[in-house]
């Protein structure tokens, strides 16, 4: 039987601070759906002191920003995208077009199409999240769409130099300086020196995600993603040092990021307690972190492996890290999860950042129904079929039948008009 030893805040204790964004975020729509540039204006200068000539930078600009970039600076970032290009590419190769012929006569097909245009939202605010240029950028690129625009925020009022190399370098065909509710809006809705997008992708703060969620349907969405989440998995063979480690280095992220630990030890639990308490001693993000691991914290005993999984699949959370005996256990048991990282030798860090699977997951439970961001979510798959005269009829036939069952009546003479123009 599970026991917690530690129960960080439900999602009831968030209730009344989802409201107030949703609100804000209902508002922040309206007023740019309604205003425009102006509006757009107003935002940024109220929320980050920025108000260009253009929100978008020229090509000029983004020349003379890649010069501030340190050439060692270039080369991680550069290798970086490589290793998403590549796992991205692999991803693509797999997804295949499909034609097949059912009945004599009948061929079903399905083919891939790519979205035309992507907004892609790379994050600044307390990190500027280079990593997410490479991730949806560089996907979507090899997914195949033609137009992305990459907006990201002013940091502390400057163009950040580092995330602009990455979003040029990852193929974003327009590049704003642009943050927040504001961007996203601009390319879902649309402004004077915006043209719409398509669909919306990338992570952000609890308002981006709730501007995208209200956003669904002008356009899509890749996924709704709160606040980050990490949950790892160990039995007396881990470390405490790293079980600590892991769980504070996404904890980091910010004060409201859940960290969870599942062990079949109360022996590590115990020592996992003492570890973050040294470890936050020193750490230099250890007021977000301690912040997040005493108000989100999670610690869950369990009897065995099996328990384990049971209780893993009920968080779903998004990042799940593994470390124990036998980590291909959880791999094959596993069924919720944004992302695996099995044994000591990788982590939640290499995924986040430069290993190549992409660090867009699900959130909050949404790992129980869908993945991450990956070339897929850049696809559209659309059906297609043909019939011979003779197929018609039978197809035809049927289709006039059943059409007559639910009342259908324009829908089966459709079907019986070919019924008699090509019975023989």
């Amino acid at each position: 039987m599970a026991i917690v030893l530690k129960q960080g805040k439900s999602a009831t204790d968030t209730r009344d601070a989802d409201r107030n964004v949703q609100e804000t975020v209902r508002s922040i729509i309206e007023e740019i759906s309604e205003k425009g540039e102006q509006a757009v204006r107003a935002l940024s200068m109220k929320f980050d002191g920025w108000n260009p000539p253009s929100f978008r930078l020229d090509r000029q600009q983004i020349e003379e920003t890649i010069a501030r970039v340190p050439e060692s600076v270039k080369r991680d970032i550069l290798f970086a995208q490589e290793q998403v290009r590549r796992f991205a590419e692999h991803q693509r190769s797999a997804i295949r077009d499909l034609e097949v012929e059912t009945l004599p006569g009948v061929v079903l097909g399905h083919k891939n199409i790519p979205v035309n245009s992507v907004g892609c939202y790379i994050p600044g605010g307390r990190y500027p999240m280079v990593a997410s240029a490479h991730m949806s950028i560089v996907t979507a690129k090899v997914a195949g769409v033609k137009r992305v625009v990459a907006c990201t925020p002013p940091s502390k009022g400057e163009i950040p130099a580092a995330t602009v190399y990455a979003m040029a370098m990852a193929g974003a065909d327009e590049i704003y300086i642009l943050g927040g509710v504001q961007a996203l809006v601009s390319m879902a809705v649309g402004t004077e020196f915006m043209e719409p997008v398509d669909m919306l992708v990338g992570p952000g703060n609890a308002y981006v995600a709730e501007a995208k969620r209200q956003l669904f349907g002008r356009v899509g969405i890749d996924l709704l993603a709160g606040p980050t989440e990490v949950l790892v998995i160990a039995d007396e063979t881990a470390d405490p040092e790293m079980v600590a480690c892991d769980l504070l280095g996404q904890a980091e992220h910010g004060p409201t990021s859940p960290a969870a630990l599942i062990t079949t030890s109360r022996e590590l639990a115990e020592q996992t307690v003492r570890e973050i308490e040294r470890q936050l001693k020193t750490l230099p993000t250890a007021e977000i972190a301690g912040a997040a691991w005493r108000d989100y914290g999670t610690i869950i005993l369990v009897d065995s492996l099996e328990e384990a999984v049971a209780e893993a699949d009920k968080l779903a959370y998004e990042h799940v890290e593994v470390l124990t005996a036998d980590p291909d256990y959880f791999l094959r048991n596993l069924t919720n999860y944004g992302a695996l990282f099995l044994g000591p030798e990788t982590n939640v860090a290499y995924g986040d950042k430069v290993i190549g699977t992409n660090h867009t997951l699900p959130t909050r439970g949404a790992a129980r129904y869908t993945g991450g961001l990956w070339v897929g979510k850049f696809l559209k798959t659309c059906t297609y079929q043909k019939c011979t005269p003779e197929a018609s009829v039978l197809i035809g036939e049927y289709g006039a039948r059943l059409c007559e069952i639910e009342g259908f009546m324009g829908h089966r003479e459709q079907a019986l008009l070919r019924v008699r123009r090509y019975k023989q």
